[in-house]
């Protein structure tokens, strides 16, 4: 039968120094025991003269590093622009496009869901775009979370290359309007 014990959790600072970890930063934790659980001390390697006495054990550990999500930083009229040459599209995977195009502009609070209906067996969307009121029309391909993320994945490496005549901009130019840029391929 395993028996559980009790450990406080990390404090993040120096026993001896009181100075704070930071991420990275190797530190040794010392274990007391005190009746049914254990007592903990971290320090760090300039405060470490070895275990202190009565230490029932004491072992090397490093601080975490925090991932840093990569911000999507993409220009919204890019995003918008996109969003409307893709109107018209038929083609299933232009559909998903602008299907996860319209999730996005939802979390970016630049188009809002006004309700669905049914014709001919697909779903349809109809989405208003807050800055001008516009109306849109878009076709939920009923895409499965992984579908969603492998779209969101393609669109991604879309938005962050040479976008081309995706884009129908370079990255030092304004985003044109649609009547000027040339279709997607």
């Amino acid at each position: 039968m395993a028996q559980q014990w009790e450990v406080e959790t990390a404090t993040g600072r120096c026993a001896i120094t009181g100075r704070a970890f930071e991420e990275g930063e190797e530190f040794y934790t010392v274990l007391f025991e005190d009746g049914e659980s254990f007592k903990r001390a971290d320090y760090s390697l300039d405060g470490w003269s070895g275990p202190p006495d009565g230490a029932f054990c004491h072992f090397k550990s490093r601080v975490p590093v925090k991932e840093k999500r990569k911000k999507l930083l993409v220009n919204q009229e890019l995003l918008i622009g996109f969003f409307g040459r893709l109107a018209d599209e038929t083609e299933p995977v232009r559909v998903q496009f602008r299907f996860v195009l319209a999730l996005i502009l939802m979390r970016k609070r630049l188009l809002r869901y006004d309700g669905s209906k049914t014709e001919d067996g697909i779903e349809v969307w109809t989405m208003t775009m807050t800055r001008d009121q516009s109306v849109h029309r878009v076709v939920n391909p009923n895409l499965t979370d992984e579908q969603i993320e492998g779209v969101s994945s393609q669109l991604s490496a879309i938005l962050h290359s040479d976008m081309g005549e995706w884009a129908g901009a370079d990255s030092e130019q304004e985003t044109t309007t649609s009547e000027e840029s040339p279709e997607p391929t």
